[in-house]
């Protein structure tokens, strides 16, 4: 999740925007005062100032919007308000903190073979590693998932209860198994 809030627009005499980041992932509070009731437009632009969403608001000197950016690409947002008295302009960075959905390690009945499944939202690069019950680093690799893997590693020759920990590149949220 992003760690973004932004102040109060610093032009007084403008309108006023506060952009909020919510609990909930990927959720960003709008917030905008204006001087009088009238004509208000919203914009949101990507890092490479591409138009994302346009939303032209009537009959309003005030509002609390929240935007969802939850299924965007994680990066650097500009976030436009503007009305008859001026233009407002916010900057967010959304960052997801897990690409990984569902991580799940399974032994397979009494063989010392393990199921790593792994799921994710969208295309993303892991590392997997694999560490002995005395915590001696026995594998290591990269792998490309693109929505859903499982993989069975034959660990018979591994002293121990191994533990797998799995990284997603992008972001460096990992979770151990």
């Amino acid at each position: 999740m992003a760690v973004s809030v932004a102040a109060l627009g610093a032009d007084p005499v403008g309108p006023k925007v506060v952009v909020v980041n919510q609990k909930e992932s990927g959720v960003f509070k709008v917030i905008y005062e204006g001087l009088s009731t009238g004509k208000v437009t919203m914009k949101i632009f990507d890092k490479n100032r591409n138009l994302v969403f346009s939303e032209v608001i009537n009959g309003v000197d005030g509002f609390i919007r929240p935007v969802n950016f939850a299924g965007m690409q994680p990066g650097e947002y500009t976030i436009e308000v503007s009305d008859a008295s001026g233009k407002q302009v916010q900057k967010v960075e959304y960052t997801t903190d897990n690409a990984i959905k569902s991580v799940h390690v399974a032994k397979l009945g009494s063989e010392s073979k393990y199921l790593l499944a792994v799921a994710n939202a969208g295309a993303e690069e892991f590392n997997v590693r694999i560490f002995d019950g005395n915590n001696n680093l026995i594998h290591n690799e990269d792998l490309m998932v693109n929505g859903e893997l499982g993989l069975v590693y034959n660990l018979k020759d591994v002293s121990g209860v191994p533990t797998f920990e799995v990284t997603a590149k992008s972001t460096g949220a990992k979770l151990i198994k």
